[in-house]
């Protein structure tokens, strides 16, 4: 019978297996997680990358995952449990855990997807031609505060005061907050920091947003935060703070706006490196990948219960628009 693949999930772990049928077991992949498991969606998008690089008919990959559930200090742990089991290559999704790996392994190959500079973040000495055992997907969202900040000011006009929201013990927050803050500054906004990196915290900071009269809200990118999506949503809409996110599938689940890198695409890449590199490819020879264009999606259904018009302007910005 030919099977596909297959989920099988206990504390934190699973294992998964890519098949075009049953066979001796092939290679091993570990992916490591900063957050909870992927969806099935990006586990979708992993998969259809490794079959364009050629990894389908004749060759069965087991794929060996490991979730810190936001817990960061877990993560190298985890990058030693998956290490210590001999994988042929470490895959991690977002920064702290591509830092966990790099730490646990010198030899391994690791592909990495982070949102931060790979450089400056010392994952990589060259975007060009990696040196090490590490190569990946950079979103580049230290970059976009500027970008975040200007539609936002587009949709809210009256807004002069912006919150963003961080994982302090993301690693990654900082050069968030430092863009967000020389960005703020050069449009004469003010920007009020705030963080939080448990659900009580979350809970505890969206209350006080209206008090301190916070015109609008930027989460910041964080795999923590990703996994807190439908809290933060809700809690955004249920407080009336106009909100942008960093990935669209927060619009998709009512959120207001988001703008950044296409999510799905990036674990494609990631699955097309990875499997590059289990056809005999080295990191070195992959460059670090970077989007080419972001993508601005607006739910009209969540700006019509906030009173917020989204004016023509914006409207023809965006690549898509939820009713």
């Amino acid at each position: 019978m030919e099977r596909r693949d297959f989920l099988i999930a206990l504390g934190g772990t699973a294992a998964w297996v890519v098949a075009a049928q049953a066979q001796q077991p092939g290679p091993t992949v570990g992916f490591l997680h900063q957050g909870s498991l992927p969806a099935l969606s990006l586990r979708t998008a992993f998969r259809k990358g490794l079959v364009e690089a050629g990894i389908n008919d004749g060759l069965t990959i087991t794929i060996e995952d490991r979730s810190a559930d936001g817990q960061y200090n877990r993560l190298p742990a985890l990058a030693a449990d998956l290490v210590s089991r001999q994988v042929t290559v470490v895959a991690a999704d977002f920064l702290p855990a591509a830092l966990a790996a790099k730490a646990a392994t010198q030899t391994i190959p690791i592909v990495f997807l982070s949102g931060s500079d790979p450089i400056g973040s010392g994952l990589v000495s060259s975007i060009n031609r990696p040196t090490s055992n590490v190569t990946g997907i950079a979103f580049m969202f230290t970059r976009l505060g500027a970008k975040n900040l200007e539609l936002l000011r587009e949709l809210v006009p009256n807004a002069s005061s912006i919150a963003a929201l961080a994982n302090p013990i993301n690693p990654n927050a900082e050069p968030q907050l430092r863009d967000l803050r020389a960005a703020a500054g050069t449009l004469g906004l003010q920007l009020v920091t705030v963080g939080a990196s448990n659900d009580a915290e979350i809970d505890s900071v969206f209350p006080t947003l209206p008090q301190r009269q916070i015109g609008a809200l930027i989460v910041t990118a964080d795999g923590y935060l990703i996994s807190r999506q439908d809290q933060l949503v809700a809690l955004a809409n249920r407080y009336a703070v106009p909100t942008i996110y960093p990935l669209r599938q927060y619009a998709e689940a009512g959120g207001l706006m988001s703008y950044g890198a296409n999510l799905p695409d990036a674990y494609r890449q990631c699955g097309i490196y990875v499997g590059k590199i289990l056809k005999g490819a080295k990191p070195a020879d992959l460059p670090v990948l970077q989007p080419s264009t972001y993508e601005l999606v607006i739910n009209l259904k969540t700006a019509k219960k906030l009173g917020l018009t989204v004016p023509p302007t914006l409207q023809a910005l965006a690549d898509e628009m939820i009713e």
